[in-house]
This record gives C-alpha cells, sequence and structure tokens, in this order.
C-alpha cells in the first residue's frame, strides 16, 4: 500500500499542476476570494456525490468528534490561510514562479510531522527529498537570474508575490499534519468533505467581514469566464487532489507524500509554455532533471 500511496501523492501533483493554471486565470477576473469561495462549492458537490455512491452518505455524519476537530482545523489552516496567500501570489508572480515556492513545502512538512507525531523518514526517502528539493532550488534561481532587470515597483510586488508563496507553503505543510491526524482509519472521501466544508464556511466568513460579501456572492457569479475556470480548476484542485492528498497521508509518510507533491512546480513547465506562452531557462532544465532524479529513487 504504500507504493500505492506514493502514486497517490505524485496523481497529486498533477492534478495541482492543473488547477493552477486554471485557478491562476481565474483569479485574475474575479478575485481571489471569489475563486477559493466558488471552486469550495464545486468540489463539495463533486465529492458529497461521490460520497453518496461509494459510502451511501452524501454528509460524513459518521465522523467522530476528533475528526471533525482535526480536518477542520485543517481546512480552515490548509484551504483558508494558505489559499488567499496562495491565490494572491499566483497574481503578483504567476502559478509557476508561486508553485516553486511550495518546494519549502516537504521539509516544513518533515519537520512538523516529526513534532506531531515523531514520524523519521527513512534514508532513502531523505535521499529523495533532498534531490526533488534541489532540483527546484535550481529552478528558482534560474527564474530570479531572468528577472534582475525590472522597475522598483514590479521588484517590490515580486517579493511581495514570494513571501505570500513561503506562508503559503507553510500553511499547507500544517494542514498536511492536521490532516494525518484527523483522517487515520477514516474514509478518505469523507474526511476530505470536512475539510472543504471548513473552508467554504471560513472563505464566506472572510468576505463577509473585509465587506467584499456583494463582490463575491453576486458578481462573480455572474462572469461566466472566470466561473468555468475556478470550476475546472475544482475538479482537478480541491476534488480530485485533495482526495488524492488524504488517500496518500493515510498509506504512506507525510514527508514523502509533501516531497512527490511539491513535484508540481517543475510538473507546470510544460502547461506554462504552451498554454501560458512563457519562456524557460536552462535552469528550470536542470532542476526539472534533478527533481525527477529524486523521484525515481522513491520507488527503487
Amino acid at each position: 500500500m504504500q507504493r500505492i500511496g506514493e502514486l497517490a501523492a505524485f496523481g497529486t501533483a498533477i492534478c495541482w499542476t492543473v488547477s493552477a493554471v486554471f485557478f491562476e486565470t481565474a483569479s485574475r477576473r474575479i478575485g481571489t476570494l471569489a475563486v477559493n469561495f466558488f471552486k469550495l462549492v464545486g468540489a463539495i458537490v463533486l465529492l458529497s456525490g461521490t460520497a453518496w455512491l461509494l459510502r451511501g452518505l452524501p454528509f460524513p455524519s459518521d465522523a467522530p468528534g476528533s475528526a471533525w476537530l482535526w480536518l477542520s482545523a485543517s481546512g480552515l489552516v490548509g484551504f483558508v490561510v494558505a489559499d488567499i496567500f496562495l491565490f494572491n501570489a499566483y497574481v503578483m508572480i504567476g502559478s509557476r514562479t508561486t508553485m516553486l515556492f511550495l518546494a519549502l513545502s516537504p521539509p516544513t512538512t518533515a519537520l512538523f510531522s516529526f513534532l506531531a507525531v515523531r514520524e523519521l523518514m527513512p534514508p532513502r526517502g531523505l535521499l529523495g527529498m533532498a534531490l526533488v528539493c534541489a532540483g527546484i532550488a535550481a529552478a528558482v534561481l534560474g527564474r530570479s537570474r531572468d528577472s534582475r532587470e525590472e522597475p522598483a515597483r514590479d521588484r517590490d510586488r515580486r517579493r511581495l508575490g514570494y513571501l505570500f508563496a513561503f506562508l503559503a507553503s507553510v500553511g499547507q505543510s500544517a494542514g498536511m499534519i492536521l490532516t494525518k491526524l484527523g483522517s487515520a482509519g477514516y474514509d478518505t472521501v469523507a474526511a476530505t468533505q470536512i475539510r472543504v466544508l471548513a473552508g467554504m464556511v471560513g472563505f464566506a466568513v472572510v468576505a463577509l467581514v473585509s465587506g467584499k460579501g456583494r463582490k463575491v456572492f453576486a458578481e462573480a457569479p455572474r462572469e461566466g469566464v472566470g466561473i468555468r475556470n475556478t470550476l475546472a480548476g475544482a475538479v482537478f484542485g480541491p476534488f480530485l487532489g485533495v482526495t488524492l492528498s488524504v488517500f496518500a497521508l493515510n498509506h504512506t509518510q507525510a514527508g514523502t507524500v509533501s516531497t512527490l507533491i511539491g513535484l508540481a512546480p517543475i510538473l507546470i513547465i510544460l502547461p506554462s509554455v504552451v498554454f501560458l506562452k512563457q519562456k524557460v531557462s536552462l535552469w528550470e532544465v536542470l532542476g526539472a532533471c534533478a527533481a525527477v532524479g529524486g523521484t525515481v529513487v522513491f520507488f527503487l
């Protein structure tokens, strides 16, 4: 089952790659709060239908109190806090650069996992994680070298985007550990439902408190292109991606899961070139090769 868990984690990376392209496009049209709220609305519909078919329960009414506690906390941290930073970073520095910064998530998750559940990665996992992180770091350096000459205003915006991307990676790592604590021994789809429900409530509260309720709930739904991209991203992100990540967390170590999911910054290079017409540097190619080498280590 450990190999299946690792495959699920790699599948999560592919889902994150696809959803990031959709969400970047949508965020520029209807705003980050609207995208975050409606992506979870779409996800909860899909998850509830799946749970009904697989479990006969469209709602996780059989979840113990501890699962509700930990998974709700995970939804608030991993969705609301992390994704507010993540989606603003998408707008400021683009999805490809933002995903590169999520390479910080694996070591952070491994640290949190050790502190929370005393989970140590085996030498093979540590070596694979080191190779993946080195590859993604090389890609980050190549991206930075290409952005040396730019106006001060754009440079400040880029730095703020980097900070938001870093905070998003920390939030995602914390969310993973909370998910592992709450989903152990419980159904994967139902656990994801709880996380998504908590995230929906959290984003609704943020929209109302920040005075953006009308923009999110009334104006955004009328923007067809933005909503379509949001719902497409919801299929690959909080539905397939999150479900696969929860399954992976229950069948292999959190540090391993986070490392394989961390391949998303490399996987996103191809769609960035094909769909967003972005240039790719030699450093990014070398980084991709190193990251692939790290993935191979996991499956030896």
